[in-house]
């Protein structure tokens, strides 16, 4: 560039920076939208180009009104995308190492947690960590020391927006691949998800857990009672990927945990009894249907078929654990009737699997009730 190019430059950049630093919320917004048009997918060295190496200076200014604003929502979704040109442009680490070492991860964690931050806005925020944490293992453990796990998971469980939940859960899957120092604590993370009251954050977290359990190569023994008790759950997206993990998890040392607790849910508890009873008056009557109780004992009983039908292995580790008197059980009580069916196919398929169950079962139920019962299958299997 020649001096007289460069003076001018200068010049224009100048005059830029003190508009920048001298204007109001209005003005710097017109002028992010405008640097956003201009600027977009710009690479390292066409941005130092367009700001005449004085690029730096306006990142700084950018991140510090950023840092200054965000919990008001001053413009913050149109900082963040600027702040975005500069992270994803080509040869993007020297501005990667400036907005770090101006406290750039934990601003952006504290976006996330901010209850009035749009969700757009938190959608942004994830875009930038994401592109933290693809920048390698030591940015990736800069996240995670920063307490980035938690605030991503909370972000995921807490956000009413797909979008802002599909990207996180890419977030939380990245922390866990390359990065042995916080793997686990990415994959508790994702246990302690289990219980929210988000359908979708439930099945994108089982999802989730599905690749990290491969990787962390270990299960730990806390996430039997949470992903048993996803199975009460009335999506069923969300049974599908807790069967889905529940088959997975078949390989680990928490397998004789999850057969024992499947075959417990064939007969409900005391307290679901009880609670059973409270709803036992007319105008309440069809309630029972939709228990969470009823659905957990239909859906162990598709798991428990399922797994068995699977692996011979399997079916024959569950017939000590009671399997058979509680399949019983779930057959015969009345007020949901998925909960018979399943339990229904998962017994027909062990009465004609082994010998000793069927005289077992035929014995129990008497002649009459057990050709009821192998009809019944014939019918169920035609719809």
């Amino acid at each position: 560039m020649s001096s007289t190019k460069e003076q001018a430059a200068i010049s224009r950049v100048t005059m830029f920076l003190q508009e920048w630093d001298q204007g109001n919320k209005a003005v710097r917004s017109h002028m992010l939208s405008t640097f956003l048009r201009q600027s977009a997918g710009c690479t390292g060295p066409e941005l130092e180009l367009v700001f005449a190496q004085a690029d730096s200076l306006f990142l700084a200014r950018l991140t510090a009104w950023m840092r200054l604003t965000y919990m008001i929502g001053t413009c913050l979704g149109l900082q963040l995308k600027a702040i975005g040109v500069f992270l994803s442009a080509s040869g993007n680490h020297r501005y990667l190492h400036e907005f770090l070492e101006v406290g750039g991860v934990l601003t952006l964690l504290e976006i996330l947690g901010q209850k009035q931050t749009a969700e757009e806005d938190k959608s942004e925020a994830l875009s930038l960590l994401q592109i933290v944490a693809n920048a390698g293992r030591r940015y990736k453990e800069l996240i995670c020391e920063s307490y980035g796990v938690r605030a991503i998971a909370e972000c995921l469980a807490n956000s009413k927006a797909e979008d802002t939940q599909e990207k996180a859960r890419c977030l939380l899957e990245s922390l866990a691949q390359g990065n042995p120092k916080y793997q686990s604590q990415v994959y508790k993370g994702l246990i302690a998800l289990l219980p929210c009251t988000s359908p979708k954050a439930q099945q994108l977290s089982l999802q989730t857990l599905r690749i990290v359990q491969e990787i962390v190569k270990v299960a730990h023994p806390s996430i039997v009672e949470p992903l048993l008790k996803v199975l009460r759950s009335l999506h069923l997206e969300v049974q599908y990927e807790a069967i889905e993990l529940i088959k997975d998890l078949m390989h680990y040392e928490v397998r004789l945990a999850l057969l024992k607790g499947l075959v417990s849910l064939l007969k409900p508890t005391k307290e679901g009894i009880k609670n059973i009873e409270i709803l036992n008056v007319p105008e309440f009557a069809n309630m029972t249907e939709s228990l969470p109780v009823f659905v957990q004992q239909a859906a162990a009983a598709k798991a428990i078929r399922m797994l068995a039908q699977g692996s011979p292995t399997l079916s024959e580790e569950l017939l000590p654990l009671g399997l058979v008197h509680h399949l019983l059980y779930a057959m015969g009580y009345q007020d949901h009737a998925d909960s018979q069916r399943q339990a229904s196919l998962a017994l027909e398929y062990f009465v004609r699997t082994y010998p000793v169950v069927e005289e077992h079962v035929h014995k129990a139920m008497g002649d009459t009730l057990f050709e009821l019962f192998l009809v019944s299958f014939i019918i169920n299997c035609c719809y």
